[in-house]
């Protein structure tokens, strides 16, 4: 009699969410090795380019609205 073959191993979950908090602290620049570790695992490369390019237009629009708001009369 055979044993039953073993479960595959599940992949973990992609997240959005965790795209976007991993986007963000690249913005910042700041990241532990471990969490960037963990980041890889649980996040889509869909996810990263697509929160990435959001977040360079929020940037920049935030930028072009603050010089707009200095320079004004």
């Amino acid at each position: 009699m055979s044993l039953p073959a073993p479960p595959p191993p599940s992949r973990p979950k992609k997240s959005l969410w965790r795209s976007v908090k991993a986007v963000a602290w690249s913005f910042v620049g700041l990241r532990a090795r471990g969490d960037f570790e963990q980041d890889i695992e649980h996040v889509s490369l869909l996810h990263i380019i697509a929160v990435g390019l959001a977040g360079i237009v929020v940037f920049v629009a935030a930028l072009v609205l603050l010089v707009k708001w200095v320079v004004a009369p």
